[in-house]
């Protein structure tokens, strides 16, 4: 189950028809210490991975549409065996030129060399200016030694562009294969978080609960988590991004579970919030109900064609409702939401895209008001949440809230496939 080489050329041809006459550089992710001289685990930059596949560091790949022999070039560690018997096997050269479709491979230490080959007869970089300053100046400094010369060629790159606007598009759509690959990701997470409900109790502490988790995605074949699991317990429930995980569960306590698997490098993200004794209080209930009943209505607005704005919009206006009808919120539904009073209670968007990043690539709108539509192949988390944090302060003008409502943090959310004909829910595998 993996994405094959026919469909990494697709998308560089499918960018390179859009790029016109421009030379695009992509540079592989760095390595990134812990501490002293540990590195983290490898994780490929995502852009980099979704036009070639290839998953080492210290590699750059060119598309230059324009050239008559190269237009897809790759730069990459050559095979060394004393290097390779410490830190791991290569491709190198001669294998990465057949296993990964490029028109010419070169070691890495002769990029500064060839590039300008590759330069020369188009009109513009794109280049992303990353967080590796000394490459970017790299680029920088070529792209002066070709404006340079453009006086006397009349040619030559005159414009650095950022590939983005081009390329994130193209991710937002999934192919077939990406969402298997999602649907993959998907059900491992479901069943660490359906694992992970059996095993919470009174006394068990969060950082178990999470082991649990993160040893299931690694049970089942995913890469580990997605993103640091969030498994708060109590009022930790009302900090939206508690890692920490230290708190033993008590009697009465509600767990909110945020965890999702990373397959393949393609992600899921999960949550689900449950009372740990197995049965909620009053107000517990209360307001679970109104966060379900808020994301089942939102993701019923995910849909072909619908702006992607509509199901955040329609989340809000239930959560409101609820909370006036609880009296934790007063006064007029539509003036609240003008003013944004509901924000000490609710205060992120209520879903993001999702795919080889939990957040993934691509502009939500374009533009002041001006939306983008739905289409098959997105895929969206729907999260809608409230929060009373302990320390809560309402709006001004509205109620204080009492003390039985504080410290109950409640969200909701799954992934969510566009279809053709409407939707599907990637993670509904999981109780909720």
């Amino acid at each position: 189950m993996s994405i094959d080489a026919a469909e990494y050329r697709q998308r560089r041809e499918a960018f390179m028809a859009k790029m016109g006459n421009g030379t695009a550089i992509f540079r592989s992710a760095p390595m990134a210490v812990m501490h002293n001289d540990v590195e983290y685990g490898f994780r490929q930059d995502s852009d980099f991975y979704y036009l070639t596949g290839f998953n080492e560091p210290e590699a750059v790949a060119v598309l230059a549409p324009h050239h008559e022999e190269h237009r897809y070039v790759l730069f990459v560690q050559p095979k060394e065996l004393d290097k390779e018997t410490w830190t791991g096997y290569r491709v190198g050269v001669e294998q990465a030129k057949a296993e990964f479709g490029a028109d010419e491979v070169y070691p890495i230490n002769e990029l500064d060399e060839h590039l300008p080959k590759y330069l020369k007869n188009s009109d513009r970089i794109l280049y992303h200016l990353g967080q590796e300053d000394s490459f970017n100046q790299r680029i920088l400094r070529h792209w002066q030694r070709q404006m340079r010369l453009y006086q006397k060629r009349g040619m030559g790159p005159i414009a650095i562009e950022d590939p983005s606007p081009t390329l994130h598009p193209m991710r937002q759509v999934k192919s077939a294969k990406e969402i298997e690959l999602m649907r993959k990701a998907a059900n491992i997470a479901a069943i660490a978080h359906n694992r992970a409900m059996a095993y919470a109790k009174p006394g068990v502490y969060e950082y178990q609960v999470q082991a649990e988790i993160e040893h299931t995605f690694r049970i089942e074949g995913g890469l580990g988590f997605a993103y640091p699991s969030i498994v708060a317990s109590g009022d930790n429930a009302c900090i939206l991004h508690y890692i920490e995980n230290t708190r033993q569960l008590q009697e009465g306590d509600l767990l909110l579970i945020d965890a999702g698997c990373s397959y393949q490098y393609y992600n899921s993200d999960i949550t689900r919030t449950f009372p740990v004794s197995g049965q909620f209080t009053k107000q517990q209930q209360a307001i679970y109900e109104i966060v379900l009943e808020a994301q089942l209505k939102a993701i019923e607005e995910v849909k072909p064609d619908n702006p992607y704005n509509e199901f955040h919009d329609i989340a809000v206006c239930v959560l409101v409702q609820g909370l006036l009808d609880l009296g934790l919120l007063q006064g007029d539904l539509e003036e609240i939401i003008k003013e944004e009073k509901y924000k000490p209670f609710y205060m992120h968007r209520t879903g993001h895209w999702l795919g080889l990043d939990v957040h993934d690539a691509g502009a939500y709108q374009h533009g002041e008001d001006n939306w983008r539509n739905f289409q098959p192949g997105h895929v969206v988390t729907v999260e809608p949440g409230i929060y009373i944090n302990p320390n809560i302060q309402p709006a001004e003008g509205q109620p204080e809230v009492p003390e039985e409502w504080r410290g109950i943090g409640v969200r909701i959310e799954d992934d969510v496939l566009v279809t053709t004909t409407g939707h599907e829910v990637l993670t509904q595998d999981v109780p909720k």
